[in-house]
């Protein structure tokens, strides 16, 4: 139930961190396939927007803005100098995605919902080029009626507009839906677009929010 008292119609989920095990691991693998730390590829980042238009490359590369190898040779120029050489990347995204395991316990909570009556979508800022290897790890078509991905509508949370364009599609007002995401700037984001949110930060304590928030 919502904060005045209306009803949760709709459940619209987050894909990585929520679904998946936690993104870090996938960070921890990376850098133990090409011995760079995750503060090296935060460094990197902030190097390429610095020297560009300001803007971490990561979010381009999300809106589809660019596409993932452009992106790798953005982050190999930028970390050559912090490395003391240049990286080759290779299997970037398949070492990614070998790193996350599927959320249990969440995909059964969202199995229920969907079980409840609730009209269900995924909301997931994600990669073009990678949409084959996220699809395959989880029943997305069995459980999520659509799927908006950011990678392909040209927003990312927390963006206002994937926000909007996810509420067109599943043509419901933000008050009847609930949001779930492991990033709070991206919940804040959606209840100020009127919707009510849960950030996961572990699977029982999510399922325990969901759940009262849908009672």
């Amino acid at each position: 139930m919502t904060e005045d008292g209306g009803t949760i119609e709709a459940v619209v989920s987050d894909f990585g961190g929520v679904l998946t095990t936690p993104l870090m691991n996938s960070f921890l693998a990376l850098q133990d396939a090409h011995g760079v730390s995750a503060e090296h590829f935060g460094e990197a980042m902030r190097a390429a927007a610095e020297a560009g238009d300001g803007e971490n490359p990561l979010f381009k590369l999300e809106r589809g803005d660019i596409k993932e190898a452009e992106y790798l040779e953005i982050l190999r120029e930028h970390l050559e100098p912090l490395l003391g050489h240049r990286p080759e990347l290779h299997r970037f995204r398949e070492i990614f995605f070998e790193a996350l395991d599927p959320n249990e316990p969440m995909i059964e909570l969202m199995r229920e919902c969907k079980a409840s009556g609730r009209r269900m979508a995924m909301l997931t800022n994600n990669v073009q080029e990678w949409e084959p290897l996220w699809r395959t790890m989880l029943p997305v078509d069995e459980i999520f009626e659509t799927v908006i991905d950011s990678g392909f509508v040209g927003y990312r949370k927390p963006e206002r507009q994937i926000y909007e364009i996810t509420l067109e599609r599943i043509g419901l007002p933000a008050s009847a839906c609930l949001f779930v995401d492991d990033m709070e700037l991206n919940c804040e984001a959606a209840r100020e677009l009127g919707f009510a949110a849960v950030q996961y930060r572990d699977a029982e304590q999510a399922i325990a929010e969901v759940r009262a928030a849908l009672a």
